[in-house]
């Protein structure tokens, strides 16, 4: 058996060399083709994939940062809109309040300047009822002395006597008297 895989192993060997013969294989330029292959991919993966990929690496970090701030932008975004949003409330509520004190202190000073016109009115009435009481008893007064004159007059002339101060006094009283009544 070790007889028939050395035989079996003769025989690939001819035909790798039969093959390697028929397409130009030279197994020294080959090699030597390998080891220009490692070094070259050993220099691209040193000064140039490293570079590349340290590159990318950051660009990677970068934008990874930037998805971050973003993220930080819409959190601070979304709390400045919060502290706007209370901020419009508190001053609506603020100005409500404003409003409704304003509403309030003009509701009791139109109150309160009623109620002096309407004391104003009501001094003015009692000073005109006071004043018109006057005028009234001013009016009688004058009234009574008036007719006690034409009293006395008509006396005077229906008795044709010339009538003393105490005649004329007596009469102009007794005409006063009777007018009150």
């Amino acid at each position: 058996m070790a007889l028939l895989i050395l035989a079996t192993t003769g025989s690939v060997m001819d035909t790798v060399r039969d093959t390697a013969d028929t397409f130009g294989w030279d197994p020294k330029l080959f090699f030597s083709q390998v080891i220009s292959f490692i070094i070259v991919a050993y220099l691209l993966k040193r000064f140039a994939y490293k570079p590349i990929l340290g590159v990318l690496e950051q660009r990677r970090q970068q934008i990874a940062q930037a998805h971050l701030n973003a993220e930080k932008i819409k959190q601070q975004l979304a709390e400045a809109e919060q502290r706007h949003a209370e901020i419009l409330a508190k001053a609506n509520a603020e100005a409500q309040k404003m409003i409704e004190e304003a509403r309030s202190s003009a509701s009791h000073l139109a109150d309160r300047k009623q109620q002096e016109a309407i004391t104003a009115a009501e001094q003015i009435l009692a000073k005109a009822r006071e004043a018109s009481a006057i005028e009234h008893e001013r009016t009688m007064t004058q009234l009574k002395r008036e007719l006690g004159r034409l009293v006395v007059e008509t006396t005077a002339k229906v008795t044709g006597k010339v009538l003393t101060p105490d005649d004329q006094r007596r009469l102009q009283e007794e005409a006063a008297r009777t007018f009150s009544a």
